[in-house]
């Protein structure tokens, strides 16, 4: 049996693996793993994990916010490095809009603290909960990916810990191969400790939106592109149970900054308590508890009827323009509390492929087909559009995504793992793209399809130089890349 050392982690104090033994869920609730979790509070901490990784002859997988769906931050029967306690804003230039963060920062912490001077994210998720080191880690993008790029975009600087211990700095002029392959690189090459950003101006708290209510996938491709040179953010939803003349029914949302002046009282607007969410129905149901309502529907006939209305909904509002906040027109994923709670116990997946513009159409409706003949539909079902990266494992480019929520039972895993082959080969065959923040499914050879073996061989050779042990590596890592 091996031999557990004791390693000095953190501030002096000294531990075992053996004292730090939890189960870590996949942000789906659909998969987890057993791991020693440490969650230090500064750069000797961090050494420490290391140092306590080694000695014991472990693996170290890093966690952000832990919102991957998958199994992207854990690492099962090794150790898992949380860096969600390290949160301080270590600058900010608020004449530039030039911001020095630790990974730890939540982008909510980030967008209260910027707004008030106004600036804005450049790039958001659908949750604020996710950290800028699991953002920059998976380079996510938001709904405005095809007019600004994911965040690596506006990443303009990092320092990453090697597992050495040694701190490198990454820019497009310094270290450029490693810091357009950490970005995007899912913590494989070292520990982002900080990361600087270009925030956004903005001129008021408020956004212009107008509502769309297209009435099948063709009439959804038309309103984007219909509106992309007119809009700061165009996000669709899907009706993945609608068939027939209506295929990918749903709306749509775009929203445009305001300029300047056009907001008559912009420090009201920009103020805190104006973008908070509010956490009651009709000021009195908590919406904590309103997952529990929501989870009855969970079937394919309650959220069919769910869709439906939705939909109907939509067609009724079709064309409405009005201004929301900026918290309230991203953070969609905020308003119902543990809403993935609804799905039951055994979670949720989500299967995000990217498709180029020129095929989107035609393997969009191929997919959802496929799902619909196999008795499977997602219920939640998001449309979005991108453009091209120059980050070496990168998900973008021009075309568009659909991010697909499926319900995870013991019974419907082994054919949604048939599924998602028939779905893979769809996306391959349209020289589509994945994206390992939402995965739960992808095979090696599928990955090396995609990305290209140019792509992993230098991801491979860099992986060396950073981290010689590799001592990096998490379920999704030995998944699809060690053989």
């Amino acid at each position: 049996m091996m031999n557990v050392k004791d390693i000095e982690v953190g501030e002096g104090t000294a531990v075992s693996l053996q004292n730090h033994l939890e189960r870590v869920w996949s942000w789906g609730g659909a998969s987890s793993g057993l791991c020693h979790v440490y969650r230090p509070t500064t750069l000797e901490g961090v050494r420490g994990v290391f140092e306590l990784a080694y000695a014991n002859g472990r693996t170290v997988g890093l966690k952000g916010g832990g919102n991957s769906y998958g199994d992207a931050f854990t690492n099962s029967e090794n150790v898992v490095l949380d860096l969600s306690r390290m949160t301080r804003i270590l600058d900010w230039n608020p004449e530039t809009g030039v911001v020095h963060v630790e990974p730890g920062v939540t982008i909510e912490k980030l967008w209260q603290y910027v707004l008030g001077d106004g600036w804005w994210p450049p790039v958001v998720t659908g949750t604020m909960k996710t950290t800028v080191g699991g953002c920059a880690g998976m380079n996510v993008h938001g709904k405005n990916g095809w007019q600004v790029g994911p965040i690596g975009d506006h990443i303009l600087s990092f320092e990453m810990m090697l597992p050495s211990g040694e701190i490198l700095l990454c820019s497009r002029e310094e270290n450029a191969d490693v810091f357009h392959a950490a970005i995007g690189g899912f913590g494989m090459l070292g520990v982002f400790t900080g990361i600087i950003l270009q925030m956004k101006r903005v001129y008021s708290g408020y956004l212009d939106v107008r509502t769309g209510a297209p009435a099948n996938l063709g009439e959804m491709f038309s309103f984007f592109e219909e509106n992309l040179d007119r809009s700061n953010y165009i996000v669709g939803w899907i009706d993945a149970f609608a068939k027939g003349d209506a295929l990918g029914r749903g709306d749509a949302h775009l929203a445009n900054y305001l300029p300047p002046g056009a907001d008559p009282n912009p420090q009201e607007s920009l103020s805190l308590d104006h973008q908070n969410i509010a956490d009651t129905l009709f000021g009195l149901f908590p919406k904590s508890a309103m997952w529990m309502f929501m989870r009855p529907l969970m079937n394919n006939l309650g959220t069919s009827l769910v869709n439906t209305a939705k939909y109907y909904a939509g067609r009724m509002g079709n064309g409405k323009q009005y201004r929301q906040t900026h918290a309230a027109f991203h953070f969609l994923l905020d308003y119902v509390p543990q809403w993935k709670r609804s799905y039951g116990a055994g979670g949720l997946i989500q299967y995000q492929p990217f498709i180029p513009k020129e095929n989107a159409r035609e393997a969009f409706a191929e997919m959802l087909r496929t799902c619909q003949k196999h008795d499977l539909p997602n219920y939640l079902t998001v449309f979005k559009r991108h453009r091209p990266d120059d980050f070496l494992m990168s998900h973008g480019l021009d075309g568009y995504s659909l991010a697909m929520d499926f319900l995870i039972t013991d019974g419907r895993r082994p054919t949604l793992a048939a599924l998602a082959k028939e779905l893979d080969a769809i996306v391959l065959a349209a020289n589509g793209r994945f994206y390992f923040a939402k995965d739960s499914t992808l095979r090696p050879e599928v990955a090396r399809a995609f990305l290209g073996a140019e792509a992993i061989e230098q991801f491979t050779a860099l992986k060396a130089r950073c981290d010689p042990d590799n001592l990096l590596q998490t379920d999704l890592w030995r998944r699809l890349f060690v053989e």
